[in-house]
């Protein structure tokens, strides 16, 4: 594994996706392929990709947009910019580094970052990386650990570190490393790994095994009622589960397919969105997440009602190309692009841009 740091950017990178190629002279196979990989055919990778290009763009010239930017609210964080980092696990197997080297690029330019219950760092250490660097606190991504005292000791980790906002990733419920880890990186964060529930003769492994210690509306419920902070809920692409989220009070709600990396076949997250934004109708944050590798992407989701985007292996690409340092200029890229696609469109700020509804 190539993960070794770097302390200079290459050169020649214009945009985000020039960093896909350096990473994957950089990388083994194993790290790369689990970054890269989607879940069975790859089918829910392509659909986000083709569904995001099918959207397309208005430019409105001859707008006044000087005075323009991206500055946003939200969870009670000043942010810079609408381009959040997505909780990639294992970040040590792409550099050295890891989860700080992102923390503290996340923080270099004004943004932020959710941190994975799979890190390979200590909440604390990552924590106090982004602040170091004059950032704002990071939030803390977390998945069901098979039971709630478990779970709950997780979170309120991550509380204690400082983590003011708690993501529950909900769409991939038992989540497992899908590769064999080098010894010296493992979720450095969680108590001893999840082991399947055991079945009696005639049970199903999956239905009555794994699926036994997956989380369910009743625990959302309880987790909500034990934690104070806000709570977003991750991984939900219909309407319906948004609607429920909303009664049992979670604050924010994160739209996504996870990339395709969990079941195949789902819809493309951004075919989502729209009908999620009229059921919630503006009660409460929508993030987007799945596919997005430019800011024309980001601008789109934001078109069609996303508060703010997540940024997964464009951010990875960087990491391991050039470290804090690739990571910070990915999001300056991203930025650029969100910024020039802002003003060719006629929208000086967020809350310029005219939310477009579903065709």
């Amino acid at each position: 594994m190539n993960a070794a740091r770097v302390e200079h950017l290459p050169s020649g990178v214009r945009t985000a996706a020039d960093y896909q190629q350096i990473a994957r002279q950089r990388l083994d196979e194993t790290p790369w392929h689990y970054l890269q990989e989607g879940s069975g055919e790859g089918l829910s990778v392509a659909a986000n990709r083709s569904a995001l290009d099918r959207i397309s763009l208005m430019s409105r010239p001859l707008a006044d947009v000087r005075g323009g930017h991206t500055r946003l609210q939200l969870f009670g964080q000043t942010l810079e910019h609408p381009l959040l980092l997505a909780p990639i696990a294992y970040q040590r197997l792409f550099h050295a580094d890891g989860e700080c080297a992102s923390a503290m690029a996340a923080a270099a330019q004004g943004g932020n970052l959710l941190v994975s219950s799979l890190a390979s760092m200590p909440l604390e250490q990552i924590a106090s990386a982004s602040q170091q660097t004059g950032g704002q606190p990071p939030w803390f991504q977390l998945y069901w650990q098979g039971e709630r005292q478990r779970t709950l000791r997780l979170a309120q980790r991550a509380i204690a570190a400082g983590y003011p906002v708690i993501v529950f990733t909900v769409d991939a419920p038992v989540k497992l490393a899908s590769l064999t880890l080098p010894g010296d990186i493992r979720a450095v964060n969680l108590e001893a790994p999840l082991t399947a529930a055991p079945v009696a003769a005639g049970q199903s492994q999956v239905f009555d095994g794994w699926m036994a210690q997956a989380p369910n509306w009743d625990d959302l419920a309880w987790l909500r009622q034990q934690i104070k902070l806000p709570l977003l809920l991750k991984g939900i692409l219909h309407a319906n589960d948004a609607e429920r989220a909303i009664r049992l009070g979670c604050d924010g709600l994160v739209v996504s397919n996870h990339g395709g990396r969990v079941l195949d076949g789902v819809p493309a997250a951004i075919d989502c969105l729209p009908a999620i934004v009229e059921t919630v109708a503006g009660r409460i944050p929508l993030l987007f997440d799945s596919g997005i590798r430019t800011g024309r992407d980001a601008y789109k989701a934001l078109q069609l009602g996303a508060s703010a985007v997540l940024i997964g292996r464009p951010a990875i690409w960087g990491l391991a190309s050039a470290g804090a340092l690739g990571v910070a200029h990915v999001i300056r890229l991203l930025r650029d692009e969100l910024e020039a696609t802002m003003a060719l469109c006629g929208n000086p700020t967020l809350a310029d841009i005219p939310l477009q509804t579903a065709s």
